[in-house]
């Protein structure tokens, strides 16, 4: 079998999240998946069963779900997308996410919003 490239790992990801295919969206991703919000290092997921379980009860019941791609940068084992979100809420989320991949699978996500949480 042979690995993903980084590219191809987080295409796969964004490709399956954009038609909430859960199975297909997890196969990019290692066991223990770990996912942060940044700036603060927020532990937000932790392992893909708590991916699985999160995206299908937070993320795929919304029916407009779609993320849209604004840029896109690879740098050795890592892609940065900048994204905007939409169907979450009456106005798209715009946001960036680091991908780390090791051995052809997603290992670390830093999420990084547009906006600080209050």
């Amino acid at each position: 079998m042979t690995l993903m490239t980084p590219l191809e790992a987080v295409q796969l990801q964004f490709e399956a999240y954009n038609k909430r295919d859960l199975p297909r969206f997890l196969s990019a991703f290692t066991s223990n998946v770990r996912s942060f919000r940044l700036p603060d290092m927020t532990l937000m997921i932790d392992g893909k069963v708590a991916y699985g379980e999160f995206y299908a009860s937070q993320r795929f019941i919304h029916e407009g779900l779609r993320a849209e791609l604004l840029n896109r940068i690879v740098v050795g084992n890592k892609v940065i997308d900048h994204e905007l979100i939409h169907g979450l809420g009456p106005e798209p989320l715009e946001t960036s996410v680091m991908f780390v991949v090791d051995a052809g699978l997603i290992s670390t996500v830093f999420s990084i919003p547009a906006k600080s949480p209050l």
